[in-house]
């Protein structure tokens, strides 16, 4: 009697741990095939609701694209291909990074995808582009992915000028790190202009593709604009050694009153920096992390050496300047809290990120009506940094960590939340659609840290798995 009550209690204390494992693990599981705008649970942000219930009165996004009509000022074919030797798994026109694609603030852009070998599909995203929402180029969200031997058309007005890059957002945790990505710029070309796209290929860390030091050609005395790219998934320490320089402009937006300084410059993943030096007789480098991966600029081989400790705060940089609207007069504010615990994440077990407390796929759809102005804060208590990425908008540095800003104002689309820090930021709602909210180091938008901020009244036609194995991360 007692070993079979001893059977019983072990019996029961098993049970007692087994099913609400079970209960974990069947609620973590995502569904085979979802639509993006029905994952998670609405956030007003205190502002009115409406929008997130009611898909059958939605419109598409589908309808949100650019222009219809009309001959492109630039037109681009970018052939995707899957490659089995070199540095790069995968290339664009058979090189990686892929072409640079160069229009002038205006233009009209046309570029078409045609996968020729890549399994899993490919798409397009034009980072830090402000573009309507169905050319954003995330599949299962803005399209669908491009399968081998299928094409997509993709057509946006360039209106910002500024410096940023283009990757695929099926599968982009494989995609962009094996090379399917490439630069474009937003202006004219002139004089003195240098283009480093910093990426590392299978733990070789790249500039425009090659290893080492390069020389680049510049007369004394040119003004150089060396507009710096990182592709990578963690944050790059970038600056010019050899000469002061300027910080001109930040994910494709213009600095005021920047001043000369000779410290380096925390470049986040996947964001752009432009500086300007003027190129003195002894040469300069623009050096990317170390002095082993440099551009050596202008006559002779000129000073490379290691970049300072100390790095530019872009807080109190630069002059002060109107932001266009008044972020105490938020119609939304919304918390965007990153951390970290143990559970399931699709079935799986593992120690996953956290979004408000929450696990992928039970995390906030930030709602929000067109003309808002939003206030986010966005606290990491997760351990690790993270490159937070808001598609289709540029937001402005309020305060970190309770500091205000004091300096040029701060536009980012791809903002760089150390451990412990906390970022208030401020945008205008002024590009209507369903946009990835997410950390850019792609491995972790992969495991779970990824949201959406959509536009109430939209929907989206697309759908993330089943036969389109849409897999934006």
């Amino acid at each position: 009697m007692r070993k079979r009550r001893g059977r019983l209690v072990a019996l029961g204390i098993v049970m007692a741990v087994l099913i609400p494992l079970g209960y974990l693990w069947a609620t973590s599981l995502v569904p085979g095939t979802y639509n993006p705008a029905d994952m998670g649970y609405a956030d007003y942000g205190g502002g009115v609701a409406g929008g997130h219930e009611h898909h059958h009165q939605a419109a598409s996004i589908a309808e949100l694209t650019g222009p219809k009509t009309g001959t492109p000022d630039v037109a681009v074919t970018l052939v995707a291909r899957k490659e089995k030797k070199g540095l790069a798994g995968y290339t664009l026109n058979g090189s990686s990074p892929g072409p640079l694609i160069r229009a002038e603030s205006g233009a009209l852009v046309q570029v078409t995808l045609v996968n020729e070998s890549v399994p899993d599909g490919a798409t397009l995203h034009w980072h830090g582009i402000d573009v309507p929402n169905a050319e954003d180029g995330v599949a299962g969200v803005t399209q669908d992915a491009v399968p081998i031997g299928g094409r997509h058309v993709y057509r946006f007005r360039a209106e910002d000028a500024g410096t940023y890059w283009y990757h695929s957002h099926q599968v982009s945790s494989d995609q962009v790190k094996g090379g399917l990505f490439g630069p474009i710029v937003i202006a004219p070309k002139a004089p003195g202009e240098v283009l480093a796209t910093i990426h590392t290929y299978d733990g070789k860390r790249t500039i425009n593709g090659q290893m080492g030091s390069q020389r680049v050609e510049l007369p004394a005395g040119t003004t150089a604009r060396l507009r710096v790219i990182n592709t990578d998934n963690a944050i790059l320490r970038v600056g010019v050694t050899g000469a002061a320089y300027k910080v001109v402009a930040v994910d494709g937006r213009e600095v005021k009153g920047p001043t000369p300084v000779t410290k380096a410059y925390a470049l986040a993943a996947g964001g752009r920096v432009d500086l300007e030096a003027v190129v003195p007789a002894g040469g300069m480098s623009l050096v990317a992390g170390t002095s082993a991966l440099s551009l050596k600029i202008g006559p002779g081989d000129g000073p490379v050496g290691e970049l300072p400790a100390e790095t530019v705060d872009l807080l109190s940089y630069g002059k002060r300047a109107p932001l266009g609207f008044d972020p105490a007069k938020a119609d939304r504010r919304f918390e965007y809290r990153i951390g970290r615990r143990i559970g399931f994440l699709d079935g799986v077990p593992g120690l996953w990120w956290t979004i408000n407390g929450h696990k992928f796929p039970d995390v906030p759809m930030y709602m929000v009506a067109e003309g808002d102005i939003v206030r986010m804060t966005i606290s990491n208590t997760s351990g690790q940094s993270h490159p937070m990425h808001l598609h289709g908008h540029h937001a402005v540095v309020l305060t970190r960590n309770g500091t205000p800003s004091t300096g040029s104002p701060w536009w980012t689309d791809t903002v760089e939340v150390g451990n412990n820090e906390t970022y208030e930021i401020a945008f205008r709602a002024d590009n209507p659609g369903l946009w990835m909210d997410h950390c850019h180091n792609l491995p972790h938008a992969s495991e779970g840290l990824m949201t959406h901020l959509m536009y109430a009244g939209y929907t989206t036609p697309y759908q993330i798995g089943g036969t389109t194995h849409n897999e934006p991360e």
